[in-house]
């Protein structure tokens, strides 16, 4: 039986919250030396490895990979098309928003499972949330476009903030996926490995065809590299599964929402993004929204990270 959210808990899901925030960060500030789409091919290699062996050495998992094996290469694509949109995203836009358009990726998972699962359907209360978040979506994308001067985004940014918003639609999907397949009774090792492995193969193939091979070794794309495959792919969700078969899942649910919230300010401060009215009453929004569809009174994953990893 799973518990209540103590003190232990709550603060490892600060910490993951802090690591995930990052991740945007830690991409951006590659760019110079290693280009977006080759930074997350080489990090989902890498952590996929590193899952495979952690599965296969550590739990001595065994993996059915004859039935599993289509749905596994459905959350392979959506999770490498996924982080394209992040990738190209982030060429574009700003690390605080790609970290708050990117966690609207509840808010599509919960109309995804209303559709496909009649025990996932939304109540009234969640139908509020999900407008609240979609209005605070259109806040964002328009208010800092009313007037002129330095506040209003330019075509090329308002891309990047698009591309934001499908890499969460891309996750949204995933977790709908993973929720009416044979994936949701697998281990979760499987469908991070699905998801990684699948991923470095279609991302690989992507960034030769996009000839984005651009790779300069320094210090700072070793340790950006090191951390978004060890720390962000590999260890954080290894540390995530470990806390969702131990505590309740709504709860942890809720927490999550501290990411977006640390990642536009690892932004702000690590990178100096600007942030306009438009943006920050559009981003509450969106925080409200999804706080009103995570507090739903049961341990379903639709709301958090519970069955996909970003």
């Amino acid at each position: 039986m799973r518990s209540a959210v103590n003190t232990q808990a709550a603060s490892i899901m600060l910490v993951l919250c802090l690591v995930w925030g990052a991740q945007q960060v830690a991409i951006k500030v590659t760019l110079p030396d290693v280009s977006s789409v080759l930074q997350v091919s080489i990090r989902s290699g890498v952590a996929a490895v590193l899952v495979w062996l952690v599965a296969k050495l550590v739990f001595k998992e065994r993996w059915q990979h004859r039935a599993l094996l289509p749905a596994g290469t459905l959350v392979g694509v959506l999770f490498a098309a996924e982080f394209w949109f992040v990738a190209e995203g982030l060429n574009r836009t700003t690390a605080s928003h790609m970290s708050v358009f990117l966690y609207t990726a509840p808010i599509w998972a919960a109309v995804g499972l209303h559709l496909k699962i009649p025990e996932e359907r939304l109540s009234g209360r969640q139908w509020i949330g999900i407008a609240t978040a979609f209005l605070g979506i259109a806040v964002a994308f328009l208010v800092p476009t009313i007037g002129d001067g330095s506040a209003s985004l330019t075509p090329e940014m308002l891309l990047g903030d698009l591309l934001a918003l499908a890499a969460g639609a891309a996750w949204g999907l995933t977790t709908v996926a993973v929720r009416v397949s044979r994936l949701s009774e697998a281990p979760p090792t499987q469908t991070l490995f699905y998801q990684l492995a699948i991923s470095f193969v279609l991302l690989t193939v992507v960034t030769v065809l996009i000839g984005q091979l651009h790779f300069v070794s320094t210090p700072t794309a070793w340790l950006s590299l090191g951390f978004q495959a060890v720390v962000i792919a590999f260890g954080s969700y290894l540390v995530w599964y470990w806390l969702l078969r131990r505590y309740l899942a709504a709860r942890l649910g809720v927490l999550t929402l501290l990411t977006p919230i640390f990642g536009v300010l690892a932004g702000v401060f690590l990178l100096g993004d600007p942030l306009t009215p438009g943006f920050i009453a559009g981003s509450l929004l969106v925080l409200a929204g999804l706080l009103i569809v995570n507090l739903r009174g049961r341990t379903s994953g639709s709301g958090g990270r519970a069955n996909t990893a970003t």
